[in-house]
């Protein structure tokens, strides 16, 4: 039975992945520091036989040495993500991909031990054609602009990746992922797919950055975890670079809308102009649509649902995640009134005893008046 290492396993496509390999009879190893993966993530998974996990940094280079040499397989998945996180955290964002991925593929390397590098679409940039394809050029902004640095640490992500394989001779996969959604995916480091679902079902005003015209491909993160495994598996695909991605799109504006149709949300929706959402001069792409024949011509990859399935599975699993909030809300609040309740029978409780024990020393009191005069009338008789 192959053991396999995922790195940044608690987080989002991590998760998944994990999930599918122990499905599949592999034993799962987990190494997560939760900056950005969620334990709750991998809950379910807890228990289950095959499957450990470790929270710790990939930057453990003494742990990671560990889990590499008890791996027979690698996915790097570690790194960090989302537009927000990258706007506001430029240094984290380059130390965390290029060193990590230097770790991991210096240690896979001393024993040739297969490793996937997940990387992005993002290392495109502002390439401009109606397809991406691997070898097209990548377009870059300028270094003034901090969005551009997490595209840059992942293109030398690859490189590294590229030359391990080319030079040490380290099986190694490369695939661009295209905006992967699914259950468990959170809005908070700027995705946009949780964000506009939360939001309608909270019925927020559904928040659309700049003009909303640009245009995105999704892709379900079940055909993309798939995917990882068949390729790190398949010998040809070694030295390659694969993208993982849907073959239609849609703009920011229309998803926005067909989120509400599917909600049945009262939400309205609101053009947050760039500046406003992330920084002063912010670029975005006005399209991004994969060529995605090359893994479909040696694995037989195609998307298995489209947009609005998609849509469907994530709003019913956000239903039952704010139902079980409201649940818990609501029991905690019962919780909180029947202690209240309680404090209220206590301190009756202590005053009707108080107030018993009043009486009580009040007719004692009496009583002993009532004894001592009565003496003092016998005296008086008996004189």
């Amino acid at each position: 039975m192959k053991t396999v290492l995922i790195t940044g396993g608690a987080g989002f496509v991590g998760s998944h992945l994990a999930e599918t390999l122990l499905e599949r009879g592999y034993q799962v190893e987990i190494l997560d520091d939760l900056s950005t993966g969620s334990i709750e993530n991998i809950a379910h998974l807890q228990g289950r036989r095959g499957f450990r996990y470790t929270l710790d940094s990939v930057m453990n280079r003494s742990l990671l040495l560990e889990l590499v040499d008890r791996a027979d397989v690698i996915f790097h998945l570690a790194a960090a993500v989302g537009v927000r996180l990258i706007v506001e955290e430029p240094v984290r964002t380059i130390e965390t991909n290029i060193r990590a991925t230097e770790l991991v593929l210096e240690l896979a390397a001393r024993k040739r031990k297969p490793t996937l590098l997940a990387s992005t679409s993002e290392v495109y940039g502002k390439l401009d054609e109606p397809l991406f394809g691997e070898e097209d050029n990548l377009v870059m902004g300028p270094t003034s602009r901090a969005r551009w640095c997490y595209a840059a640490s992942k293109i030398i992500d690859e490189f590294l990746a590229r030359a391990y394989f080319k030079e040490k001779k380290l099986p190694t996969v490369i695939v661009r992922l295209f905006n992967t959604i699914g259950p468990r995916q959170t809005g908070q480091y700027g995705m946009v797919v949780p964000r506009f679902v939360c939001q309608a079902l909270s019925g927020e005003p559904l928040t659309v950055y700049g003009d909303g015209t640009q245009r995105r491909s999704f892709t379900w993160v079940t055909d993309v975890v798939n995917a990882m495994i068949e390729l790190v598996e398949h010998p040809k695909a070694f030295g390659e670079v694969f993208n993982l991605g849907h073959t239609r799109d849609i703009s920011i504006y229309e998803l926005a809308l067909l989120v509400k149709e599917l909600t049945a949300s009262s939400s309205e929706i609101i053009l947050v102009p760039y500046d406003r959402a992330y920084e002063e001069g912010f670029e975005d792409m006005p399209r991004r649509l994969p060529n995605i024949s090359k893994v479909k011509n040696l694995i037989g990859y195609r998307p298995t649902l489209d947009l609005p399935e998609m849509l469907q599975r994530i709003i019913a699993y956000y239903k039952e995640k704010l139902s079980g909030h409201e649940i818990a809300k609501s029991k905690e609040h019962k919780s909180a009134g029947s202690e209240q309740l309680a404090v209220g029978r206590t301190i009756r409780q202590q005053r009707a005893l108080s107030k018993a024990q009043k009486n009580r020393r009040q007719l004692a009191a009496s009583s002993g008046q009532n004894f001592k005069q009565q003496r003092a009338e016998g005296r008086k008789g008996r004189r």
